[in-house]
C-alpha cells in the first residue's frame, strides 16, 4: 500500500506552473489540494486530503491557527486558480464558520503566497 504522506510536498520555494499540473494529473486531474501556513509563507501540496498535508506541516512546526486550506487549478485563469473550500478552515474559535476563509486579510495573505510560490 503506498504511503499518502511520501505524496506530500512541503514548498517553501518557488515551483513552475507546469510542476503543479504534473501534481494535479496524478491527484484529482484538474485540481490540487493545498494547505498554506499564512506565518511561514509556505504550503503543503499533493495529499488527498487537507487534513494529511495539514499534519505534515504540523510535523514540520506550523500552528494549526496559521493553516488554511485550498484547491489550485493550474489550468484555470488567474481569477479560478484560488478556491477557499476545505473543511479544516471551519473555526469557530478564529470566527471561521464556513468551508471558505471568511476574514479577508487572511483570504489576500494566501493570495499572496501562492502567487510567490507558483509560477
Amino acid at each position: 500500500m503506498e504511503n499518502q504522506n511520501e505524496k506530500i510536498k512541503i514548498i517553501n520555494e518557488k515551483v513552475s506552473l507546469s510542476e503543479l499540473k504534473i501534481i494535479a494529473v496524478e491527484r484529482f486531474g484538474d485540481m490540487v489540494k493545498a494547505v498554506v501556513d499564512t506565518d511561514k509563507e509556505i504550503m503543503a501540496v499533493g495529499g488527498e486530503m487537507h487534513a494529511d498535508e495539514e499534519t505534515e506541516l504540523l510535523k514540520n512546526g506550523s500552528k494549526q491557527e496559521s493553516l488554511w486550506g485550498i484547491n489550485l487549478y493550474p489550468d484555470n485563469l488567474e481569477s479560478d486558480f484560488v478556491e477557499f473550500d476545505s473543511m479544516i478552515n471551519i473555526r469557530s474559535r478564529q470566527n471561521n464558520r464556513s468551508r471558505g476563509v471568511e476574514n479577508a486579510q487572511i483570504r489576500e495573505k494566501i493570495l499572496e503566497i501562492v502567487k510567490k510560490l507558483i509560477g
